[in-house]
């Protein structure tokens, strides 16, 4: 019986699986290395379809792995790198203990190190792979580039990622790119669209930085250690295409140039402040790339079974997007210091607009407040000192509110102190049936070229119908106290009248008279037939086509019952606003 079972699991699911342990002790590696090694790899657990099979009859909770991946990583030179590794850390734990120093400084000379870019090149076969899959990269790069310098991370790979995020904003800046933004409670959305692949990653916001606990930084800093190889890769192919020098080179004013280092010595150094300058100074990438704008654009041959229409769609949203590219040109905008700066400098450069702020801020200060060619000043507090005629005081939603809806919006929406509309988020797609919100419509109006006057009238006309309600209202109310004794003998009257009248008559006036005849309505009897062939089809059905069908109906009720709950909440909202406008315009008249 042993010869039999041992027969059993040696064939088939059981010989396509591994557990973590075996597979661990194959590649003579620790927990650790092993988790650094599958992360970088790009190697995962599995879960096998017959558990109790690949486990030999045991349902003991185990990890397990494809034999073949774990096959792959045997002839990993990385592994050979982990093993050295381990080697150096005891002679230089024994060096240590010895006392000799010698021996520790030639040791460090000669520590191990390993590179992946042959990993990159395995994982990513072409340029579009790469960049499918540089949404989690971006995420995590712009993350650790907030990091504080602690214990937690080390402090070479918070400046890496700072530079490598920095120099992928700059590239954005320079081809325009940037098509989507959102202000969420996570952090900033943005979106940009890269050879056609649409790119979304998330930037967390500028605040005090507190380490979770229950967060393991190890894994992080794996998942990081390959993310900036990767968006390394990335960055020089993606310079290489505006035919740019990478790594980018600085514009310094005369008097901030360093005479002791010059700019090689300076971007090896990787100090922070060659990334605040390299942050401040993006539009100097803008500026280049600009005199390619002008060229004439290339010449469209339509491919075979392409139809007019959509060649004519396709012209209209290259327009749209070649006017969205240029959305804050000719525009100078003025940070104050209490708004995001860096957040909304990058934005603003992406369309073409001019920003600038206090030069005691940053560096890289293109202006000062007095410049009196400044059309917007973006603030965030309630009042200012001294303001100037000649320019827009707005919050900081106008700009992307403006990005997301392809036009400059009315800026006395976003006055300083102003409460502001809703920030609707650019990646909700509404379909047939879903409940959109009045501001999205009116958004959507406005992109279709649409007037919005027209409804601003509307409104208006209704507020002076209520006004007109209300003021008749308080009329009635004033008259009703002296009619009311008029009124009453009337009554009186009009009561005596018909009892005379029932006293006179006793038989009714009755007449009969001959009937017309109805058509019958084609709509309506069209709508029954139909109506009457569906219900004669569902009962035909099939059980499983029936139970199928009943779901899909059940999810377009839920839908409707959604909608019409967001549709009664707005409208309850609707009323309060309007009942507390009419309060307070009562409070007011009195």
């Amino acid at each position: 019986m042993g010869g039999l079972e041992k027969r059993k699991y040696e064939r088939g699911a059981a010989t396509n699986y591994i557990t973590r342990n075996k597979a661990r002790k194959k590649l003579q590696l620790s927990l650790a290395d092993f988790r650094r090694l599958c992360i970088l790899k790009g190697v995962y657990p599995h879960e096998p379809k017959h558990k109790k099979k690949v486990n030999k009859g045991s349902t003991a909770p185990r990890t397990f792995y494809l034999m073949k991946d774990i096959k792959f990583l045997l002839h990993e030179p990385i592994v050979n790198k982990f093993r050295e590794y381990k080697v150096f850390v005891r002679k230089l734990r024994k060096a240590f203990g010895k006392a000799e120093w010698n021996t520790v400084d030639r040791l460090k000379d000669n520590k191990p190190v390993y590179k992946l870019d042959h990993v990159v090149k395995e994982r990513y076969p072409t340029f579009i792979d790469a960049l499918r899959d540089l949404d989690d990269a971006l995420s995590m790069c712009f993350l650790f580039a907030t990091f504080p310098r602690t214990g937690k991370c080390h402090v070479q790979t918070i400046q890496l990622c700072r530079r490598l995020s920095v120099e992928f904003m700059n590239f954005v800046i320079a081809s325009r790119l940037l098509r989507k933004v959102f202000l969420s409670i996570k952090g900033v959305y943005y979106q940009a669209e890269i050879l056609g692949q649409p790119i979304t990653w998330i930037v967390p916001y500028t605040f005090a930085h507190d380490h979770p606990t229950d967060v393991d930084y190890r894994v992080m800093a794996t998942f990081t250690e390959f993310f900036t190889t990767l968006l390394g890769f990335v960055n020089f192919r993606l310079y290489q295409t505006l035919n740019l020098l990478y790594p980018p080179k600085l514009e310094e004013k005369p008097e901030e140039r360093q005479t002791t280092k010059d700019d090689d010595e300076i971007y090896a150094m990787d100090s922070e402040s060659y990334v605040e300058k390299l942050a401040a100074l993006g539009a100097s990438l803008a500026r280049t790339v600009s005199s390619n704008e002008d060229e004439d654009d290339p010449d469209e041959f339509p491919q075979e079974g392409e139809n007019a229409e959509l060649i004519g769609e396709r012209q209209k949203e290259q327009q749209v997007l070649e006017k969205q590219k240029k959305l804050f040109e000719g525009l100078k905008f003025f940070l104050n210091r209490e708004v995001p700066r860096e957040s909304l400098a990058f934005v603003i450069r992406c369309f073409g607009g001019m920003v600038s702020w206090d030069k005691s801020l940053c560096i890289g200060a293109n202006y000062p407040v007095t410049d009196e060619t400044i059309t917007h000043q973006i603030v965030d507090r309630p009042s200012l000192g001294q303001q100037f005629v000649n320019r827009y005081y707005i919050q900081p939603q106008w700009v992307f509110d403006s990005v997301n809806c392809k036009s400059l919006l009315p800026v006395e929406d976003y006055f300083q102190g102003v409460s502001l509309p809703p920030h609707l988020s650019p990646f909700v797609e509404e379909k047939d049936g879903d409940y959109i919100p009045p501001e999205k419509l009116k958004l959507l109006a406005m992109q279709r070229g649409e007037d919005t006057y027209e409804n601003e009238s509307e409104s208006e006309d209704e507020k002076d119908q209520e006004e007109s309600d209300e003021k008749d209202e308080d009329e009635t109310e004033e008259e009703g106290d002296d009619d009311m004794d008029e009124t009453e003998k009337e009554d009186e009257e009009r009561l005596k009248n018909l009892e005379a009248q029932k006293v006179k008559r006793k038989k009714l006036n009755v007449k009969v008279t001959t009937g017309t005849v109805k058509m019958e309505n084609k709509a309506q009897a069209h709508e029954r037939e139909k109506a009457e062939e569906k219900r004669l089809a569902i009962m035909m059905m099939k059980k499983r086509e029936k139970y199928l069908y009943k779901k899909i109906m059940f999810g377009k009720r839920r839908i409707v019952r959604e909608t019409n709950k967001l549709a009664a909440k707005r409208k309850v909202h609707d009323d309060m606003v309007k009942a507390e406008k009419k309060k307070s315009k009562k409070i007011k008249s009195q």
